[in-house]
């Protein structure tokens, strides 16, 4: 999609982008490995002249226009890009559902009706929709991953540390990291060559390690879907062969990401929110009320035991060996899904998400599917600094996607 032009259905598509967007389109250099491609940016991070809001008005008002690109904005223009517009998030980006109180939830243009994924969800609508090439967003508890699986897009979270966040408001930076969306594969890895900093591991991809436990935590029909397509990619995914990663259960691992990320919300956003008493949404409000009350003590404790974790699941995900795991247990929930609804699945999302949150690991979920009109993705999950091999790995099984049973 170049600048001028408008997609069909642009009013729907309105709703990916804030109210406060970008007067005009950010024109890139006039030359690079981007040139022509069209970006959205998430709102949250800095785009020189214009306000970042972070999902929250309240939050937008209280806070003067940047004065400078975010690092990650300044990379995909110098690159060529140009940015078409930002898009709507979660709230503090404390949700995976992608719906936000204040600005609408954006729609998911490849399963209308149906929650887009967050907190990224903006990004993830508006790359699905065709307003853009590709989309800037990104993920602490799977805020790339679940929207790109239920807008039937590729995502990667990148190796903790890889994209630069200089600019862009944080969450939890013990988990953060950047990411990006695209519906082409090649749009896709061009935009990592761009974006990734840092140490690349580059070696090959010798080994598949498929994760039963993660397997047994999503619906029959994802599960046999996913294993499917892995079945149907033999001839390009290396020797296969089959674990437990968390045999002592998921929870202990979501418990401990859960608590740690709760105290660094609070941290950077409490005493925001004791001042000025925004008025929060459902599901954000109960979180920051529980972020409000874990001590240091608590945090303390925990953040003792992530090198434990962090090192049993690097012992799995060696150099040359990935790992395979559903991207998100289901399909996307309906728009109409009550909020305690929603935080059970939130439950059964961050069973599968804090793996390379806990980690620091990079995850790629490449669109495998449908199940019942719905896209659905597959992840793998690297060694540290294989994202460029995980990226290349994504082109590389394109040619399989669509060819499993659709459901």
């Amino acid at each position: 999609m170049h600048i001028g032009e408008k997609p069909a259905g642009q009013t729907r598509l309105r709703s990916a982008f804030v109210p406060h967007d970008i007067s005009t389109p950010i024109a890139g250099a006039k030359s690079g490995p981007l040139a022509g491609l069209t970006a959205a940016v998430k709102d949250m991070y800095d785009i020189a002249g214009y306000h970042t809001g972070g999902g929250s008005p309240e939050w937008l008002a209280a806070h003067p226009a940047a004065t400078s690109n975010a690092a990650a904005v300044q990379r995909i223009l110098d690159a060529g890009a140009a940015i078409i517009g930002k898009t709507v998030c979660d709230e503090f980006f404390y949700s995976v559902s992608g719906a936000n109180a204040h600005y609408g939830t954006p729609v998911n243009p490849r399963a209308l009706g149906r929650l887009p994924g967050g907190s990224s969800s903006g990004s993830a609508s508006a790359a699905a929709s065709g307003a853009c090439d590709f989309a800037l967003g990104s993920d602490t508890g799977g805020s790339v991953r679940v929207p790109a699986s239920f807008c039937g897009l590729y995502g990667l979270r990148p190796t903790h540390g890889r994209v630069d966040l200089s600019g862009a408001m944080p969450m939890a930076s013990m988990f953060d990291v950047g990411g990006w969306f695209a519906s082409a594969p090649g749009v896709f890895r061009g935009v990592g060559a761009v974006l990734l900093g840092g140490e690349a591991v580059r070696e090959s991809i010798r080994q598949l390690v498929v994760l039963e436990d993660a397997f047994a935590q999503a619906d029959a029909d994802v599960a046999r879907l996913l294993r499917d397509f892995v079945q149907a990619a033999t001839a390009t995914i290396p020797e296969k062969s089959a674990a437990t990663i968390a045999p002592k259960g998921f929870d202990a691992w979501r418990e401990m990401f859960r608590i740690v990320q709760a105290r660094e919300v609070w941290k950077t956003y409490g005493p925001f929110i004791e001042k000025h008493k925004p008025r929060l949404g459902p599901g954000i409000e109960e979180r920051m009320e529980f972020a409000s009350s874990v001590s240091e003590t608590d945090a303390a404790a925990l953040r003792k035991e992530l090198p434990q974790a962090r090192n049993q699941i690097r012992a799995v995900a060696k150099p040359g060996t990935i790992l395979a795991l559903p991207s998100a247990p289901c399909i996307a929930p309906l728009m109409t899904t009550p909020t305690a609804d929603q935080e059970s699945f939130r439950l059964r999302v961050m069973r599968l998400t804090c793996i390379s949150g806990v980690s620091g690991l990079p995850q790629v979920s490449i669109p495998v599917g449908t199940i019942s009109g719905c896209p659905i993705g597959l992840s793998f999950i690297g060694w540290a600094g294989s994202d460029e091999a995980l990226l290349g790995l994504a082109v590389s099984l394109a040619k399989y996607v669509g060819a499993t049973p659709r459901e």
